[in-house]
């Protein structure tokens, strides 16, 4: 868990499946100063074991996995799963297709991010997830909050005009700043997109937590996806 001046008390623990050895070592080499790497695999076979022996805080799981039945990513957490309830599961992948994201979202993980991310970038995701955050790629966001709903992803990332009684108790900022981190925006992010200070950022979301009664970003990004404000 994530103390005030960003250290953590306890390491994460953390398993890379990725069947692309050289770039599984390199992304092993950028995370292992950071977290406990406890295990890694390269095919949905090897990737169910190693996960249901070492049970890790968080996988990074890439999407198109050979083995088993032939459902990668989907198909690894499906099985994955049961045999270890606790772990969250971050898929890093090259694809951005909104087939690749909503079956590996719908499936149960909690993220997803492209490998166009840099390494402090993921750092920082892997924390996130760890923490019970959803976290996605910024430009995925209408394919995440689609596989949230169960529906088709609106034509160019069109969205609906919402009024209810809940959003109507944020103010124009607050709404602005709830769309963007329930995209998954950070902090950081929002605050350049509106050009408002983080500390800013900061007191919004927090208000905007309060007046939802809602406890995370977690449930910010379910609460707006069923409202298909985002």
């Amino acid at each position: 868990m994530s103390e005030q001046d960003g250290t953590r008390r306890t390491t994460v623990r953390i398993a890379v499946v990725d069947d692309h050895e050289m770039f599984r070592a390199g992304v092993i080499a950028t995370l292992a100063p950071t977290f406990d790497v406890v295990g890694q695999a390269a095919d949905v076979e090897s990737s169910v074991m190693m996960i249901a022996d070492t049970k890790p805080d968080v996988v990074l799981l890439d999407v198109h996995v050979p083995g088993g039945e032939g459902g990668g990513g989907a198909e690894i957490l499906a099985k994955s799963r049961p045999l270890s309830p606790d772990s969250a599961f971050l898929a890093l992948s090259v694809s951005d297709s909104a087939q690749d994201v909503g079956a590996v979202i719908r499936a149960g993980a909690r993220g997803y991010v492209t490998k166009t991310i840099t390494g402090n970038e993921l750092i920082h995701s892997i924390e996130q997830v760890a923490d019970g955050y959803a976290v996605f790629s910024p430009k995925l966001a209408g394919f995440v909050l689609s596989a949230f709903q169960g529906a088709p992803p609106a034509a160019d990332g069109a969205t609906q005009e919402v009024h209810d009684s809940e959003l109507d108790r944020l103010s124009t900022r607050e709404q602005e700043v709830m769309r963007l981190i329930a995209r998954g925006y950070t902090y950081k992010e929002v605050a350049s997109e509106l050009f408002i200070s983080v500390k800013t950022v900061e007191t919004h979301v927090s208000s905007v937590l309060r007046k939802l009664q809602l406890s995370n970003r977690n449930e910010l990004t379910l609460w707006a996806a069923d409202r298909h404000i985002v």
